[in-house]
């Protein structure tokens, strides 16, 4: 039984480690488009 916990418990952390960085990237990129928006205008 304990055994199943763990695995539950470390299946848990990898998947918010997981989702935390692909917020991250996402968030990361949505900026990226942004920016490249607003300086590709000054041509």
């Amino acid at each position: 039984m304990g055994d199943t916990l763990k695995k539950l418990l470390l299946l848990a952390a990898v998947a918010a480690a997981g989702y935390v960085v692909y917020t991250k990237f996402v968030q990361d990129r949505d900026e990226r488009d942004l920016w490249a928006e607003v300086t590709d205008t000054f041509e």
